[in-house]
């Protein structure tokens, strides 16, 4: 067979056929102009942006891959944090080093969890996202998939017969294109969120692996730009903050996993409302898209949570105020030097209630807020139970999951400090054959 007769053939696959039918969507012509679809998806209405997001979709035409392309989410964060970066000048790097040191002996003198075995790291807005990155996937592939599967699906179900072949050939087509929308949205939140995090455990998850601790100095100093307190307070508040974070996480191995595989395993319950996508889509008028647009950032295609998400997110929001919480009174007792300690607290504590607008719009892109709602409760218990039995005994709760506060001992913590003082009970062959893997992975084992 002659080759040109080949592609003759090729060209009359229903995915091309559809294929080309996008093309000249993107090519402007058609009845929705691509920045229409930019806006709509919640993208800045920005000329670069609009550019970037045709010529992501062109290449995802050409793609043979099958969802999300998260390097596109990394390059879109990247481009939008190095827009606002500033470096910090070399005396500010200093400053921040010598508050990091001094951080660091406070603690050893309220805390029995040990210090870091590797330096804080200082870092642009830029390397924040690069680090932070892979949290933020892992928290936003399962939604991901879920939009990618309704579409589809819609799609499908809508579709007039006569185009049933297009819709099924393209089905893969369609869900490039949409992972592509999904990446650009993750890439501007993360994007947004480089400008306000002020180190790498701010969102109060552990956004870096390894328990490492981390501050961006430039979001310090606009952090403390708004309050009448002294520069040198501030930096000085957030790296014991950060610190008594990476120290928590370290020294509780078992921490990080449990508390992201919660937060993926709730995020896999979510779904898409393929109802309303398909009045969205029904009713799409191409000179407005206006209500597409709301849609998309308010959230209203995921459904209200089920009775089962309810249950976990609950113990998600436990989890996150006895993290918090240990962190807040930790913080309070090695900072009893600083003359504004007090002040500063109650303005992190404010910031970490409301979050900030790129929080918001993560909140709103995954269905989850990452909040600790009953953050001075758990403070509270956590105080009640250093004055009835000590900082050891307190710290070395974290030492296993079972011995972790639930959430009715934030209620009332009197049973919880009686079962403290009654002492821990022995570990079995299973835990400390577990301790003794993490130790091996960690590096901690004694030498012989």
């Amino acid at each position: 067979m002659p080759e040109n007769s080949r592609d003759d053939d090729s060209s009359d696959r229903p995915e091309d056929e559809f294929r080309d039918m996008l093309r000249e969507f993107l090519a402007g012509n058609g009845e929705i102009d691509p920045a229409q679809l930019a806006g709509a998806a919640g993208l800045p209405d920005d000329p670069a942006v609009v550019a970037q997001l045709i010529a992501q979709l062109q290449n995802a035409l050409q793609s043979s891959g099958d969802g999300v392309n998260w390097g596109l989410a990394l390059e879109q964060a990247k481009a939008i944090a190095a827009r606002t970066s500033v470096p910090s000048l070399p005396a500010e790097r200093s400053q921040l080093e010598q508050s990091l040191h001094v951080a660091s002996l406070w603690l050893d003198e309220v805390t029995e969890i040990g210090g870091l075995t590797t330096e804080p790291r200082l870092m642009s807005r830029q390397e924040w996202v690069e680090a932070t990155m892979p949290v933020w996937t892992q928290l936003a592939e399962p939604v991901a998939t879920s939009i990618a599967n309704s579409l589809t699906n819609v799609l499908q179900e809508s579709a007039p017969e006569e185009m049933d072949d297009m819709i099924a050939g393209a089905s893969q087509v369609m869900r490039n294109v949409g992972g592509t929308l999904f990446a650009m949205q993750l890439g501007q939140v993360v994007g947004q969120l480089s400008s306000e995090a002020v180190s790498g455990g701010d969102i109060g998850i552990p956004l870096l692996e390894g328990a490492e601790a981390a501050v961006v100095p430039q979001n310090m100093l606009a952090f403390g730009a708004g309050l009448d307190i002294p520069v040198d307070q501030v930096q000085l508040y957030l790296s014991v903050r950060e610190l008594a974070h990476a120290r928590l996480f370290r020294h509780a191995r078992w921490l990080r996993l449990q508390l992201l595989t919660s937060i993926t395993e709730f995020a896999r319950g979510i779904h898409i409302d393929t109802e309303r996508l398909e009045r969205l889509a029904s009713d799409f008028d191409p000179a407005n898209p206006e209500e597409l647009r709301n849609a998309m950032s308010s959230g209203v295609l995921i459904p209200p949570k089920t009775d089962e998400q309810l249950a976990a997110l609950e113990r998600l929001e436990t989890t996150l105020a006895l993290i918090e919480g240990w962190v807040d009174l930790v913080t309070a007792e090695a900072t009893t030097r600083l003359p504004s300690s007090g002040a500063i607290a109650e303005t992190v504590r404010r910031r970490r209630a409301s979050g900030g607008p790129a929080e918001s719009a993560f909140a709103t892109l995954v269905g989850l807020e990452l909040r600790p709602r009953r953050l001075r409760e758990a403070t509270a218990m956590w105080q009640a139970v250093t004055d009835a039995v000590g900082m050891d005994a307190r710290d070395a709760l974290w030492s296993h999951p079972d011995l972790v506060p639930v959430a009715s001992d934030i209620d009332d913590p009197t049973a919880l400090i009686a079962r403290i003082t009654a002492g821990p009970p022995e570990p079995d062959e299973f835990d400390r054959a577990l301790e003794d893997l993490l130790d091996d992975e960690s590096g901690d084992r004694p030498t012989e």
